[in-house]
């Protein structure tokens, strides 16, 4: 049977698949679409299955919220380059996986990834993913997702910075969902994404955690050789310095030096008449703890030029 253009235009906008992809997975087919679409999948498993091993440490971040700000979802998905981040094909993509997230009651991402597409139950997260890596050429991963539900007077708020390259989603406790409230959260969103607190507040510091840095800092004053009653005051304002760096509420709120972001939300609550409080974050940075491939543009253009 002749393939004709509308055979292929017809693959295409089923499988997603580039249109030389789907004209040779008509022809091998000898015109039978559904044939077809099952060599491009048999294909793209195999392409998938091939790329699955090199490093992804591009990509983006990405939240979703409910309109009543009592869900919310934060993903990280990767790709092996900034430029692949950038396809709208890529972008659409992580959108609807932060909102399969949003709808998931997944609580990994390998279980999400066995879950029905929300977009199309007739194929799995996975399947998409699979797809994907298959039309767009590069490894993508769905690398981890966080998810947050509130009651009562309880608010989501999230922060995407740099086009992605960032993303925080907090949980706040307020009388009132006020848009000042909300825009005090807002602030405090673009407070972790560049100051990176590590805790939201000294009682959530692990003890552990304390007693380390405790013995670290109590070794280098003592390697200063300063008498131990001395040292002992040092290791205490140094741990308090360092402390008022890592808790969101003891940092310098970067709007206003004169306050920190503690004094800054009571100034809010004032404002509005009612408590403001943020009782948890989460903070992605896409690619961060990947380890990155240190690659040669020229070289990799001049391989890509030669065969």
């Amino acid at each position: 049977m002749a393939v004709t253009a509308a055979m292929v235009k017809e693959l295409r906008e089923l499988s997603g698949a580039g249109m030389s992809a789907c004209k040779n997975a008509l022809v091998e087919a000898n015109g039978d679409i559904t044939r077809a679409s099952e060599i491009l999948r048999e294909k793209g498993l195999a392409a998938a299955a091939k790329k699955a091993g090199r490093i992804a440490a591009e990509g983006l971040v990405m939240t979703a919220l409910t309109d009543d700000r009592k869900k919310g979802a934060i993903v990280e998905v990767n790709s092996e380059t900034d430029f692949v981040a950038k396809n709208e094909d890529f972008v659409g993509f992580v959108k609807n996986v932060a909102v399969q997230a949003l709808a998931s009651s997944a609580g990994t991402v390998e279980e999400m990834l066995a879950e029905k597409w929300t977009a199309d139950a007739s194929v799995t997260v996975q399947d998409v993913l699979t797809q994907k890596i298959a039309t767009i050429g590069e490894n993508i991963g769905i690398r981890r997702m966080e998810r947050y539900s509130v009651t009562g007077n309880g608010l989501i708020v999230d922060y995407i910075h740099g086009g992605g390259r960032v993303g925080v989603m907090l949980e706040m406790e307020a009388d009132n969902a006020a848009d000042a409230v909300i825009e005090a959260g807002r602030n405090v969103c673009m407070q972790i994404a560049a100051m990176s607190p590590q805790f939201l507040d000294r009682n959530s510091v692990p003890a552990d955690y304390l007693e380390k840095e405790k013995e670290i800092l109590t070794q280098q004053t003592m390697a200063e050789g300063k008498p131990a009653n001395i040292a002992e005051k040092m290791v205490e304002g140094r741990l308090s310095k360092m402390l008022k760096e890592i808790c969101l509420v003891d940092q310098e709120y970067v709007k206003d030096g004169d306050l920190t972001v503690a004094t800054y939300l009571d100034t809010v609550a004032k404002a509005v008449g009612g408590k403001v409080a943020i009782t948890k974050f989460v903070r992605y940075e896409k690619g961060e703890g990947i380890e990155k491939k240190e690659e040669n543009f020229a070289e990799e253009v001049s391989k890509a030029m030669q065969g």
